[in-house]
């Protein structure tokens, strides 16, 4: 099952002859190879978030609210959540596993973070969210972390990789419409 887009494909038609492989490739990515329709445009929604694209962000909460019915809320929350949380700690992580000291590994964090436990819609989705983010900020340790614990909840490395794609050409986008 795919959720028609016409908000996104409106601001897709704007972008310039240039972004041509972005613009067949936003379609291709999101009609969900091996994600539903919630996870793919969450991790898009929450990808546009967290490289806060705003105009790309409304087109896909628009399309959302009108395609996943009672479950958009949720999702929506979720994406907004995801991206407010993976701003925060890919930063963190990143400082931490760059330095490699162990008096910094030592150290707890003391960033609250009680979303990932309590998300609105269901853990792997949440989790394929901020697997997402930590592509698009380049932290290794989260990379690591979220996939880890995709697979360990069952989650295949299709779906995984589906998810950084998706990240991926969103990033596209937010840099062709912005």
């Amino acid at each position: 099952m795919s959720i028609a887009t016409p908000a996104l494909d409106t601001l897709r038609d704007t972008l310039v002859d240039e972004f041509k492989d972005t613009r067949l490739n936003l379609g291709s990515v999101l009609a969900g190879e091996n994600l539903d329709p919630a996870k793919a445009f969450g991790v898009a929604l929450s990808a546009a978030r967290f490289l806060r694209a705003e105009k790309l962000a409304a087109a896909l909460e628009s399309d959302i609210r009108a395609g996943l019915g009672d479950t958009a809320p949720a999702v929506i929350s979720d994406a907004v959540a995801a991206a407010g949380v993976m701003a925060m700690n890919t930063v963190y992580y990143r400082f931490r596993h760059m330095l490699a000291k162990e008096s910094y590994e030592a150290r707890p964090p003391r960033l609250r973070m009680s979303r990932m436990a309590q998300p609105a819609t269901d853990k792997p989705t949440f989790e394929l969210m901020s697997l997402a983010c930590a592509a698009l900020a380049g932290c290794e340790l989260c990379i690591r972390n979220h996939e880890a614990h995709l697979i360990d909840a069952g989650t295949s490395e299709d779906a995984c990789h589906d998810a950084v794609r998706i990240a991926a050409v969103i990033n596209a986008a937010a840099v062709g419409i912005a």
